[in-house]
Parts: C-alpha cells; sequence; structure tokens
C-alpha cells in the first residue's frame, strides 16, 4: 500500500515479549524517549499500563476507515484496532517488525495442490461487538465485497479478483449476486473453515491474508460505501462516534478477548482521531502531548524538522527510519507525448533529483533513487540506466535534450498531479516542474486531497486522459515486505481499474507482466528474488516512472506514549496495536 504504506525479516519480538522486557527493564525495551531512533531499535516506554485517552491526528481525511476499501499503509495498520484479518505482523522495530503471525486464524495457511488451494482455521470464540460469533462465511463475503464490487468500493487492492480460480468477469459482486451463492473458488466446508483455490501457485499468500479485506464482515450488516461509518469491530476497539471528516473516537470492544487475541492489549480507555489538522499544529501537539501519534506516519513538515535537528534534546525524540518506500514521478504511457519511450527517456535525464531530493527536506529524508525497488527490499539491486551528470550544483541536460529530440515532441504542455495536503510533494512537483522546463516541457500542478487522489484524480485513466495528465506524483510502500508486494499494483496492467487504480503508469508490458505471474508461483524465495530485480530493470528500460529518492520519515516520538516502536511492516510508521498513554 502502501502509498505510504510504503526490508528482510528478521527475529520478531511478540507483543507479549515487548511488555514483559519492558516490566522487566529487560532486553528490547527502552525506557524514556530521550534517544534518536530508539524506536528503530527496540520498544520506547514499554508499558502495560491501562487508561486514558490516545489521540492521534491526520492532515486530511482517510479515503475510508472501512477495512475492505482502503490502500493506505496507516489505515491498514490503524484499522487492526477494530478489524482483524487472517494473517498480521508482529509489532516489532525496524525489520523485526516483517515477520507473520496468525491473527483472526488459527495458525499460517496449510498449501495444498502445489500451493494452488490455501485452507485456513478461523480462532474460535471470536465475537464481533455487537456479541454475534465471527464465522468463516464472514471472511469470504469480506473478500467477496472488497474485490469484486468495485464499483461501489474500489480503493483496495484487487489482488483476489486477479488470482482466484473461478473469476473470469462472470462474478460481480455481492451487491449483483441474485443467487447469492458467491465465488466457487472460496470454500466454507464449515464455520470455521475458509479455502481459497487459486488459478496458479501463490508462493507469498499469507502475506496476501495480511490485508484488511480478510477481516470480516457480516453480510447482513454490510451498508455498502456506508459500512465506514460504522465498521462492526472484531478488534480491541469499537466505533463509538464518527464525524465525517472530523473525528473518529473508538471505545474498549467489550466482547474482545485475550484469550482469543494474543496480540492486542486494550489499553487506552479510548481513542481518539482528529482529521485535518495542519501539520504544523498535528507537530506542535506532538510536543506539547496534546497529540500522542500523527496517524499517517509521513514525519513532521519542513519547519519543524529544522527545529528539531538544531536542538540535541528534541532531536533524541525523533525516529529517522527507511520504510519500503519509493518518491517517484510516474510517466503516464498512454498519454501524449509519453506514449513515445523517447520522451519518457528525456523526462528520466532531465529531472533533477537533487532538486527535488533539497525540496523533500535533504537526505534526511531519502537518498536519491535510481531503481524501482527501495534498498529495504529483498530483490534490490543497484544500477541505474539514466545516470545524472553535474557540473557544480547544475545538471547536465545534454542526454535529456539528446532523447527529446529524438521524441520529437518540441515544445510542449501537459498536467502534473500532487497531493494539495501534503506540501512535500506539491514541492517536489514544483521542483520537476522547473527541471523539464529546460527541455521545453511546460507542465502545471492540479493538486488534490489526499482522499480522493486515487479515487477521483491520479488513479482515474479516463480523468488523466482528459485532463492531459502525462506526470503524477507518487509515494508508495510495498502491500508486503517482498519484491512482489511492492510490484505487482504498480506494473502488472491487470492491476490497472478505472477508480482506485494505482499502476498510474498504465503500463501494460506483457513480458513483465508474465514476469510477475511466474515469479510468485515459484517456491524458491531465490529465484523469485532474481526474478524482481529482472522486473525493476525492465521497468526502467520502459522509463515508465522516475525514481526519485529511497524515502526515509522522520517521525517525533511523543514522551507522553508508551510502546512506541518504528516497523518496517507499516512503512516506518509506529505500530498502533499496542500504543498506550504514559501515566
Amino acid at each position: 500500500m502502501r502509498r505510504s504504506v510504503p526490508v528482510a525479516a528478521v527475529a520478531a519480538i511478540t507483543s507479549a515479549g515487548l511488555l514483559l522486557a519492558g516490566c522487566s527493564g529487560g532486553k528490547g525495551s527502552s525506557e524514556g524517549s530521550g534517544e534518536a531512533n530508539a524506536a528503530t531499535k527496540g520498544v520506547v516506554n514499554a508499558s502495560d499500563a491501562k487508561g486514558g485517552t490516545l489521540t492521534y491526528a491526520i492532515s486530511d481525511a482517510p479515503e475510508s476507515f472501512d477495512p475492505g476499501n482502503t490502500y493506505y499503509a496507516f489505515i491498514y495498520n490503524f484499522s487492526r484496532l477494530y478489524a482483524r484479518p487472517l494473517t498480521t505482523f508482529k509489532p516489532g522495530p525496524g525489520a523485526k517488525g516483517n515477520e507473520l503471525t496468525p491473527d483472526l486464524a488459527e495458525s499460517m495457511g496449510k498449501p495444498s495442490d502445489g500451493g494452488k488451494t490455501w485452507t485456513y482455521k478461523i480462532r474460535k470464540g471470536v465475537k464481533y461487538d455487537d456479541g454475534s460469533t465471527v464465522t468463516s462465511q464472514d471472511v469470504k463475503y469480506a473478500v467477496e465485497r472488497s474485490n469484486f464490487a468495485r464499483d461501489t468500493l474500489s480503493l483496495g487492492p484487487n489482488y483476489f479478483q486477479q488470482f482466484l480460480k473461478d473469476n473470469d468477469g462472470g462474478y460481480k459482486g455481492p451487491y449483483k449476486d441474485k443467487s447469492k451463492a458467491g465465488l466457487k473458488s472460496i470454500e466454507t466446508p464449515d464455520d470455521q473453515t475458509i479455502v481459497f483455490h487459486l488459478k496458479k501457485p501463490f508462493a507469498e499468500f499469507d502475506y496476501l491474508v495480511s490485508a484488511p479485506q480478510t477481516a470480516p464482515v457480516p453480510q447482513a450488516k454490510d451498508k455498502g460505501a456506508d459500512y465506514t461509518k460504522s465498521v462492526l469491530s472484531t478488534g480491541s476497539y469499537k466505533f463509538e462516534s464518527y464525524q465525517e471528516g472530523k473525528k473518529l473516537t473508538l471505545v474498549r470492544n467489550p466482547q474482545w478477548s485475550a484469550k482469543t487475541d494474543p496480540l492486542r492489549k486494550q489499553l487506552p480507555e479510548k481513542i481518539v482521531l482528529n482529521l485535518k489538522v495542519a501539520q504544523s499544529t498535528i507537530d506542535k501537539d506532538l510536543q506539547s502531548g496534546n497529540t500522542l501519534v500523527d496517524l499517517a506516519g509521513r514525519g513532521v513538515d519542513g519547519q519543524t524538522q529544522a527545529q528539531l535537528l538544531t536542538d540535541p534534546k528534541e532531536k533524541g525524540n525523533t525516529d529517522n527510519t527507511l520504510g519500503q518506500r519509493l518518491v517517484y514521478t510516474a510517466i503516464n504511457t498512454k498519454v501524449k507525448p509519453f506514449d513515445n519511450i523517447e520522451c519518457r527517456k528525456a523526462v528520466e535525464y532531465a529531472i533533477d533529483k537533487k532538486a527535488v531530493q533539497t525540496s523533500l527536506g535533504g537526505p534526511i529524508r531519502g537518498e536519491l533513487a535510481s531503481t524501482v525497488l527501495p534498498t529495504d527490499i529483498d530483490g534490490y539491486q543497484k544500477y541505474d540506466l539514466y545516470p545524472q551528470k553535474y557540473a557544480g550544483d547544475k545538471l547536465d541536460l545534454t542526454e535529456a535534450k539528446k532523447h527529446w529530440d529524438k521524441c520529437g515532441a518540441g515544445k510542449t504542455t501537459t498536467t502534473i498531479l500532487a497531493r494539495n495536503d501534503r506540501q512535500d510533494e506539491v514541492d517536489a512537483a514544483t521542483s520537476v516542474i522547473d527541471s523539464l522546463k529546460k527541455i521545453g516541457v511546460n507542465a502545471k500542478i492540479q493538486s488534490y486531497p489526499t482522499s480522493k487522489y486515487f479515487s477521483d484524480y491520479a488513479g482515474v485513466p479516463k480523468f488523466n486522459k482528459k485532463n492531459n495528465v502525462g506526470l503524477i506524483m507518487m509515494q508508495w510502500g510495498s502491500d508486503f515486505p517482498t519484491g512482489y508486494g511492492y510490484l505487482q499494483q504498480i506494473l502488472n496492467g491487470k492491476a490497472i481499474s478505472q477508480s482506485g487504480n494505482t499502476n498510474l503508469s498504465e503500463l501494460d508490458d506483457p513480458e513483465i507482466n508474465k514476469l510477475l505471474d511466474t515469479a510468485i508461483a515459484n517456491t524458491d524465495k531465490a529465484a523469485r528474488e532474481k526474478a524482481y530485480a529482472e522486473i525493476d530493470k525492465k521497468t526502467m528500460e520502459q522509463a515508465a516512472l522516475v525514481p526519485l529518492t529511497y524515502f526515509k520519515v522522520l517521525m517525533y516520538r511523543s514522551p507522553k506514549a508508551t510502546n512506541l516502536v518504528s516497523t518496517s511492516a507499516f512503512s516506518g510508521q509506529y505500530d498502533y496495536l499496542n500504543i498506550g498513554v504514559k501515566k
């Protein structure tokens, strides 16, 4: 996802282990929060203290709180408080947070038929907040509504739609299924068992079902697009109230039981999320303790960054980490003149990456990039097909102009999109515009809110064609920490959809599509990683996107929060499962 959302797995720390370490002052815990990057190495202020109100804030509003209709890493992370997917990630610092663990399921999936069939058992005794019992049929329905009712719920990934065995375009989702039989490729032989039948082997399926799209939804309680306003909870917290565009309040779920959930601790009395708060205000509130977590996890703004880094005491309350993410400019391969590969290659050489890096906040916010895969994803290989040369601070445009001449577009105009509630992204787009002017491309910026960026604008091919959108600012993080989890939804032609699309380049290359399909079917991890590196290079040969920086986040760690741990699994954000309020 992860669009923020954006690392090799090593030994993991369990939730219980974290709390025990905190109580004993043992290994892996960090008492206090005065050490820079403490949450990337251990758990800061580890505690099992209960009570208090945990306050989050975000500069816009999420696209949806519906676990089946979202694609931002911070909602994948946050939604686990009220929605339990089949598997999830153990809370742990850095790469330790990449270890999968069963959540709603009793155990990891049982593959059969060469990896084309996966079977899971739902934990017994899990209840919704209304007291009704969770069943395997509810998980099946959740997958059907999130992947097949794309005209109603278009914002999440469509992996299941692509890979389930009986999807040949006939099934239109539960809202249009008059037979009410649902998909034949998902079987529920009893209330506890769910079986997925795939077209081809999928070696990383346990990662796929960690998406909140597998969090159960009872069909009788589904309200379609309005389900986001009152999601039925299976987690440790439930919805108390939701004021759209203003505030979401969660309270303890009385039906939640630690006996059926080894991961969650249900520490705060209440969780409040304030929406559409200016980033500068969030930064100040984090420092004062009025807000304990910035939900988006994108880091502080430029002014706050400068202040924190020049104050040794405040710098000690920051975490600066990679998050399996890339900042890039997608080049729309279907919009003129960028349907011409020579035009795209000219853009690769012309965008001054050092200037973009500066606009984003400098090296502390990301190193210069030349590949699609970030450096912290298995399969990454260092190379640069479009090396940039500088004379002092001035970029040499010889190669850019050579390819632009071959392209033959002359002076041209285009539109570049960015999110208007992300000032760093607007600044980066402005830097791109300045670069392209030097080769004769006049790009005009159109900016839109995060909450509508993919549903109404950047992710809508018809909008892009109508509005001459040739360039789109993007930040992408892995759906799950493998090359496939990173590459599939931004490169595979089958992932292109008419709304909520994340293949913003609209790249549909048969060779890349085939490589992705064959790689995921291979049970040999090393062979998969080799294929992911090959896909990376072929994408750059197509000049479908311009890698700008391997994103790093600078987050302010509130001294009033407990159990803060920065995890790679959720793009370097803090793991939201068990954050508490310091007494």
